[in-house]
């Protein structure tokens, strides 16, 4: 797993191994970039269920002002520590390692990108989806990705389902504000 372009591209990322690890396919990965490649520049991120951290790192790369990774395994934390001491993106980072809801619970500052792939089939996604919501720029983007029978909701607060692109057995699905309307 590397970074795919920006100030650290072709750095290589560790990943934990494991049956509960699922780090997102290098196709997938690059889609999902492609999908907001010109709204990240400047912008507060949100990589929630971090794993190794990879989403956030490549979010950073490509000029990102920060990015926020949270994750509750401490296994994981300690990855993206160590993926954001090699790729030189640490000073742009915040590092939390909490379940999501206590996490956006917490949070006073708001996201304009936030990226959500936890656990498929365990109905995180849902769960988090509404929470994270709430903690959005009325101009930001909710990105999810998860498996294609796994069903999201049309809504989740003020945000609602713009966009979904599919990929094998993987769907990214886009959320925007209600009142902003396609570009």
């Amino acid at each position: 797993m590397r970074v795919i372009t920006g100030s650290a591209r072709g750095k290589r990322l560790t990943t934990l191994e494991g049956e509960s690890v699922r780090p997102t396919p290098e196709r997938v990965k690059e889609a999902l970039f492609s999908i907001i490649q010109f709204q990240i520049e400047g912008r507060r991120v949100l990589d929630l269920f971090a794993g190794s951290g990879q989403l956030g790192i490549e979010a950073l790369s490509r000029g990102a002002r920060q990015a926020v990774f949270v994750d509750a395994s401490k296994s994981s934390i300690e990855i993206v520590q160590k993926n954001l001491e090699t790729t030189g993106l640490s000073e742009f980072a915040v590092v939390k390692n909490l379940d999501f809801a206590s996490y956006l619970m917490q949070n006073r500052e708001p996201f304009d990108i936030a990226l959500l792939d936890p656990p498929y089939r365990t109905g995180l996604l849902q769960r988090a989806l509404p929470m994270v919501a709430a903690t959005m720029n009325r101009g930001g983007i909710i990105l999810c990705e998860h498996p294609a029978d796994e069903e999201l909701a049309p809504e989740a607060g003020d945000f609602v389902r713009a966009r979904s692109y599919r990929y094998g057995k993987i769907i990214l699905t886009l959320y925007k504000h209600k009142d902003v309307t396609e570009e």
